[in-house]
């Protein structure tokens, strides 16, 4: 998709398709024909809301108002609609110099679509969208629709990867496709099989994926510019599939398991973003890639782990396998770089999905600065993200009488914040005002279309991990 950028008014330009945007519901500023036709067919003007004109070539789409986030659920709305027509050229009015980035990601991530396992696959025709920008300054736009394109496009990236179901893409798979985009990309890449685990003493993360035939991978990526004005490690849940382990789910609940990958999927699409931005950030991601299934060898309800940190884990639910995962990963990251700032990104507890609901993710951590960075780049994003406190009552409810700590609470409340304050037992004490947790469990995957958002993966933290190492290059320079 090519974006051109062009003074001319609207209607000196060449297209198969203009856009027209209907703001607050603003008709006086259609022509008296077409407004008599949106009349006819009831159309609002609400938010996200479609009618295309096809006789007039004119598409109008409802925005409540000039600024990013409806802007971009707007486009994508618009582009979605044309998938499987015949256009192959639009044109649309930029109505405020602020919206450019929001736009070009909205027509990126709203052409998104998944038909690998289709027979017959719908495809989007529009090859080129023209944007009319009036008076304004060509060159100030153009690090705008580059940034937009990078991210939206890492974003894409991270949903194929979590949208690939179970059997095609397991942890020797998730490790060949880091070496792949590290080849493509200039990153660094290094990967731990199961004897390179073992050697690191990584048994919680071994004992997850014991009975699956695919063996673990842990994976470490990292960029690294000369001169970075900080260092980044992000650690991303790789569950390639999680059937619950002998603690099974039931079986609706497991239809949906391949995004429980889509921690470490994001990690991947950041990597991808940071290193094409080429960020003077030094930035490391790490994925902890397992399988947790069932079989005779499968670890067990009662077991008791000792994880890298020498710190031992008493398993009362296999289903709970997430945080013995990023236990030892977490240890791993720290022990390979010292970061000043570390993100963990996880499907990690249905309790979030409960508390926040399924378009919001859950951020948890001791530093407050560090929280609202991720509030302001979720923001900038258009992703939804909420603070969930720690409190040392709920600390108590992960106390174990055989070892160290058990890795679910022995209350049924709070379960989003009793994950997050287990995985804070794995954080060294220096580095706990420097990491944040991010519970992606709700808008990771979603099972119908929402905003620019498909059905299925969203590819959710891409776009606002993305912005955060934006705004640390921001603030460095101001």
């Amino acid at each position: 998709m090519d974006f051109k950028l062009t003074r001319e008014p609207i209607d000196n330009i060449e297209a198969d398709l203009e856009i027209i945007l209907i703001v607050n519901r603003d008709f006086q500023t259609i022509s008296i024909k077409d407004r008599e036709i949106l009349e006819k067919v009831n159309f609002k003007g609400e938010q996200d809301e479609v009618i295309l004109l096809a006789e007039k070539n004119r598409l109008y789409v409802g925005v409540e108002a000039i600024e990013p986030m409806p802007i971009r659920t707007a486009v994508a709305t618009a582009i979605r609609s044309l998938i499987a027509t015949k256009y192959k050229s639009l044109k649309i009015v930029l109505e405020s110099s602020t919206t450019i980035r929001a736009m070009v990601e909205g027509f990126i991530l709203g052409s998104y679509s998944f038909n690998r396992y289709k027979s017959k696959q719908s495809k989007l025709n529009i090859k080129n969208i023209i944007i009319s920008i009036g008076n304004r300054n060509l060159k100030e736009f153009n690090s705008a629709i580059k940034q937009a394109k990078i991210v939206a496009k890492a974003t894409n990236f991270t949903r194929d990867i979590v949208n690939t179901t179970p059997d095609d893409c397991y942890p020797k798979i998730l490790a060949n496709i880091a070496k792949k985009l590290a080849k493509k990309n200039g990153l660094e890449c290094n990967i731990l099989k199961p004897r390179d685990i073992k050697r690191e003493n990584m048994n919680a993360l071994l004992s997850v994926g014991r009975a699956s035939r695919h063996k673990p991978r842990v994976i470490h990526l990292a960029h690294r510019p000369k001169n970075p004005i900080a260092t980044v490690s992000l650690i991303g849940k790789g569950l390639t599939y999680d059937s619950g382990g002998l603690s099974l789910k039931p079986s609706d609940s497991m239809v949906t398991m391949k995004l429980d990958k889509s921690g470490a999927s994001a990690v991947l699409g950041i990597m991808k973003s940071v290193s094409e931005m080429n960020l003077p950030i030094e930035v490391h991601g790490f994925i902890g890639a397992v399988e947790n299934m069932i079989g005779g060898d499968a670890y067990k309800p009662g077991d008791v782990l000792v994880a890298k940190s020498g710190k031992s884990i008493e398993v009362r639910n296999t289903d709970a396998e997430g945080r013995l995962v990023l236990a030892d990963t977490l240890c791993y990251a720290q022990q390979e770089v010292k970061a000043d700032y570390i993100f963990d990104l996880a499907t990690l507890t249905g309790a979030s999905v409960v508390g926040v609901g399924q378009y919001t993710a859950a951020i948890m951590g001791e530093s407050s600065r560090l929280k609202d960075m991720v509030v302001e780049g979720a923001n900038m994003a258009g992703e939804f993200v909420t603070k969930l406190d720690f409190n040392r009552y709920l600390r108590k409810t992960l106390k174990s009488e055989v070892a160290d700590i058990c890795n679910i609470s022995n209350s049924r409340y709070g379960g989003a914040v009793t994950a997050g304050l287990f995985l804070e037992e794995f954080i060294d004490r220096e580095n706990r005002d420097k990491w944040v947790h991010i519970d992606i469990a709700g808008p990771a995957f979603v099972e119908h279309v929402w905003g620019e958002n498909p059905h299925g993966a969203s590819g959710f933290g891409v776009r606002t991990i993305s912005r955060v190492l934006e705004i640390l290059v921001r603030d460095n320079q101001s």
